[in-house]
């Protein structure tokens, strides 16, 4: 790439770490104004990543409020803080969140080995602030919920798994990373079962998303938010193996998975000519075979005598 090039990619968009720094966001909370869709990015024409236009930037820096009110959306809660925000118990959160009637936006794993999840404080206010969700705030929940809750349900990470599909699928620019964003959350063996060629597999896998980084490779902490991020539900599983067949049929039509190129068959050489038989005198006796020579002790007494 030229310094020309360089230069003119520079002047219309910015790096991430340019860009957080811009409007004064923590890396932390930029990728997270980035997965909301608060703040639009573009693909690198070089490679090298998403980037933000200046005149993203720009927009930004002009709403009314900047930075406190871009700040306060994307400020996160744990269990505790959530609950005092909607003046209930962290108990009776976590069953609503369970419930799925509030959405977790990131999770972590703790030294212990625990789930913490993160929700946005914006969500939880407007849920409190919400006249219909009066009755789950105070008394007795329903006898329908309280029975879910009896059965061990807890919604939390398939709609965390919903939510971060969505971010994944906002960021793919063709059909192969559509579908690579639908295999991210399927089992590795269930990806084998859909596509069983090897050479589209792998193709695919190029466009399949890491997990979101949760310790070191093969730690329990890794193999729990692997867990999480991995589809278990059987109806979750139905609908996005769906997804990803017809997504692909989409990405085949637009670009073939690309495949090794076939050796050419070794050239056979022309075969060598038999030597030219050396003609005979009339009359001569065709030659014989060619006698053997005696080998061992009988052919050495024999060169002797002779």
């Amino acid at each position: 790439m030229s310094a020309d090039t360089i230069t003119a990619r520079d002047r219309l968009s910015w790096a991430p770490s340019r860009a957080a720094r811009e409007l004064g966001l923590k890396r932390g909370e930029f990728d997270l104004a980035v997965h909301l869709g608060h703040v639009r990015t573009v693909p690198d024409d070089g490679g090298g990543g998403r980037r933000v236009p200046r005149d993203e930037v720009d927009r930004l820096r002009a709403a009314e409020g900047f930075p406190d009110v871009l700040r306060d959306r994307l400020r996160t809660v744990g269990t505790r803080e959530a609950a005092a925000v909607m003046g209930v118990t962290p108990t009776r959160f976590t069953r609503l969140a369970r419930l799925g009637l509030v959405v977790p936006v990131r999770f972590w794993v703790n030294r212990y080995r625990a789930v913490v999840w993160l929700y946005l404080a914006d969500e939880v206010r407007q849920f409190a602030t919400d006249e219909k969700n009066a009755t789950l705030l105070k008394g007795r929940a329903p006898e329908v919920l309280r029975g879910q809750l009896a059965t061990g349900l807890d919604l939390r990470p398939r709609n965390w798994r919903a939510r971060h599909l969505g971010f994944l699928l906002r960021h793919a620019d063709d059909p192969w990373e559509k579908a690579g964003a639908l295999a991210a959350l399927l089992d590795p063996v269930r990806i084998a079962e859909l596509v069983d060629d090897p050479y589209e597999r792998a193709h695919l896998n190029r466009f399949r998303p890491d997990p979101p980084g949760q310790g070191a490779p093969n730690s329990p902490a890794a193999q729990l938010a692997e867990r999480i991020t991995t589809a278990d539900d059987p109806d979750e599983i139905g609908r996005l193996r769906s997804d990803l067949t017809r997504t692909l049929e989409e990405a085949r039509a637009h670009r073939p998975a690309p495949r090794p190129a076939r050796r050419p068959a070794p050239r056979q050489g022309p075969r060598p000519a038999s030597p030219t038989p050396r003609p005979r005198r009339p009359g001569a006796e065709p030659p014989g075979p060619v006698p053997e020579k005696p080998r061992g002790l009988l052919g050495r007494l024999r060169g002797r005598s002779s």
